[in-house]
């Protein structure tokens, strides 16, 4: 009996809220739903009610849910060894890190757990070259875009450019400023405004594509000048690619949509499917880290490692990132339809498997609100901000899964009364 089919036959125990919620911080504002299972790009709750995927873990679960491929890479590695720490040589890890640089504009890497913890690394190490390499920088300077999203420690909720993930979290670390998103001018501006005395930018932060910030796409011009920039000014260009990499946008890594390289960049989310693992990757000319300065007791384990290798290799032989492309734009020109079809949408917009479809601010709809009657009719979908839906679905998603989707939008948007 397979592991899906051994799934399917197990009893759900009955699930209660108020027990859940007796025990678990509520640091969430969770939907009434509990999942039990999955397979595909689809969920059963312990209802027993099935629901057509389109957030995957927030773009997380790479290759779907029960893909064979990471359940066999997963077994065979917990029957063998899962974690020893980084005391010890880790084979996996030297055969991923090997296979991100092949695959990347990246000479190092460093593992660690989470995308948060990625961008903490990227921040520590920016800060280590401003001090030993760039000597002349007492109090190095990162400028981050204004509606970004970092992570949830405290310096990368200061990262973040948005104050309502930093409220009642004062004080806050020094050494950021915000600049509007896709304005070159205003970068220019404030890197000239902060170059004085011992403060100093010593690096820009951005996400190739804005995700939380509204699933907005970096405009190519921009970031070819922020490169420019960067270069005459001897500052470090640091991306986010926590939510677009691993083939996400239809490529392996978001900035190759915009014809630059960084100087370093970030992975996590969708790098093991699921499974717990965050990357932070680097040119040689900045990979400034010696032992003991920075460490991850569970970065870069057998087990994260071995899953990984599954999705990647995956990646490639099923050509998941030719399918991103292809069911990509059939979903954003099926969600371009429907934003004509129901005129309080703005417009729909991303990249590969990343989309988002904006409601008009002077609507009385939120993204919520849709989000729950979609859950109604059994498609799952994210808010991004509270005007715009996010749709991530795995990127093994088909072509009659994503028109299924689409019927089930359509279906939700036409039981909707706006006023």
């Amino acid at each position: 009996m397979s592991p899906q089919t051994i799934l399917d036959h197990a009893p759900v125990k009955t699930f209660d809220p108020a027990d859940f919620n007796q025990y678990v911080m509520n640091t969430y504002g969770r939907f009434p739903v509990a999942i039990a299972r999955g397979e595909g790009c689809r969920l059963w709750d312990t209802e027993g009610k099935s629901y057509l995927d389109f957030v995957a873990g927030i773009a997380t679960c790479t290759l779907g849910h029960a893909h064979p491929a990471l359940i066999d890479a997963t077994s065979e590695q917990i029957k063998k060894l899962h974690h020893i720490s980084n005391l010890y040589y880790i084979p996996e890890q030297g055969e991923l890190a090997k296979w991100l640089v092949e695959h990347s504009c990246a000479d190092k890497v460093f593992f660690c757990n989470s995308g948060a913890e990625a961008n903490e690394a990227a921040i520590k190490l920016v800060r280590k070259y401003a001090h030993t390499v760039s000597d002349f920088l007492e109090q190095p300077v990162i400028l981050s875009a204004k509606s970004s999203f970092h992570g949830r420690t405290l310096a990368t909720i200061t990262a973040t450019g948005q104050p309502k993930y930093q409220k009642h979290f004062n004080p806050l670390p020094d050494g950021f400023a915000y600049v509007p998103y896709n304005d070159i001018q205003a970068l220019k501006e404030a890197i000239a405004d902060i170059d004085e005395g011992n403060r100093r930018v010593a690096a820009v932060m951005l996400e190739p594509l804005q995700g939380e910030g509204g699933v907005r796409p970096g405009d190519v011009a921009y970031f070819q000048a922020v490169r420019q920039v960067c270069d005459e000014n001897e500052i470090l260009l640091v991306l986010d690619e926590v939510q677009v990499g691993v083939g996400r946008t239809g490529k392996y890594w978001g900035y190759e949509n915009l014809g630059i390289e960084p100087d370093i960049f970030t992975s996590a989310k969708g790098l093991a499917g699921g499974i717990p693992i965050g990357a932070m990757l680097c040119k040689d000319s900045c990979a400034v880290f010696n032992p003991g300065e920075h460490a991850s007791t569970f970065g870069g384990n057998p087990f994260s490692c071995a899953a990984a290798l599954a999705v990647v290799n995956t990646l490639e032989t099923e050509n998941l990132l030719d399918n991103a492309n292809a069911r990509g734009q059939q979903l954003r020109l099926a969600l371009e339809t429907l934003a004509q079809k129901y005129p309080y949408f703005v417009e729909a917009r991303g990249w590969g498997l990343i989309n988002g479809m904006e409601i008009k601010a002077d609507v009385d709809l939120t993204s919520i609100q849709v989000v729950k009657a979609a859950m109604e009719n059994g498609l799952l979908i994210a808010p991004a901000g509270p005007k715009v839906l996010r749709f991530v679905p795995p990127l093994i998603v088909s072509e009659v899964e994503i028109s299924e989707a689409i019927a089930l939008l359509d279906k939700t948007l036409a039981g909707i009364t706006v006023k």
